[in-house]
């Protein structure tokens, strides 16, 4: 049975480059590694399948707050349950440019995770949250995840990409518990220092 690796966006040329379509951005790379080109679906979406990872890579077409919809339709084509599905979305909550992996767990304030849960009524798929959370100001939370990154970020955004696109390979490989334990691991340590210091005060 595949899996699916499922990368949270709004499509079109005006939201290609904001921190809202970093999960488009994740399966961008996985497709330019793993050569493969995207195409059509017979839903809300475009897809592209790897025979030798057995993966199909999928952003969907319905914006952003609908993901659910083209989410369903593709675990319903294609036989896939949502454990073998892994959503990647932007986190506004989490430092940019964190990358954290989850084994299951809510929606928060994202709509697009909202839409997949009440779709699949689940929340138990794993996921990986870009954080692009930073310098915000007194910008508006949905202003800000729909503005470009600043050309400081994209100096610093292939790295995260990248590191999110490894971990996916690794899940695919090892499974997601071995894959938290191998990329959450500096989370962790920064976790521990940070109680180490509250301790001390």
């Amino acid at each position: 049975m595949p899996r699916a690796i499922i990368g949270l966006g709004n499509p079109g040329e005006r939201y290609a480059k904001t921190r809202h379509n970093a999960g488009f951005m994740v399966i961008d790379e996985l497709a330019r590694r793993w050569q493969v080109t995207f195409r059509p679906g017979k839903g809300s979406y475009v897809f592209a399948k790897s025979s030798n990872w057995d993966t199909i890579l999928m952003k969907p077409t319905t914006y952003m707050n609908n993901s659910g919809q083209a989410v369903r339709h593709l675990n319903d084509y294609f036989k896939i349950n949502p454990e073998d599905s892994m959503i990647v979305f932007d986190d506004l909550d989490i430092l940019f440019p964190e990358v954290r992996i989850r084994k299951q767990g809510g929606a928060g304030t994202h709509k697009g995770m909202q839409s997949i849960i009440r779709h699949l009524n689940t929340p138990n798929f794993p996921r990986i949250r870009m954080g692009i959370g930073g310098d915000q100001g007194q910008r508006l939370a949905e202003d800000f995840v729909l503005e470009n990154y600043s050309k400081v970020d994209l100096n610093i955004l292939p790295e995260q990409l990248e590191k999110a696109a490894d971990a996916i390979e690794y899940w695919l490989k090892e499974g997601i518990d071995n894959t938290m334990n191998r990329f959450n691991i500096n989370l962790r340590k920064a976790q521990a220092e940070d109680t180490k210091e509250e301790n001390l005060i």
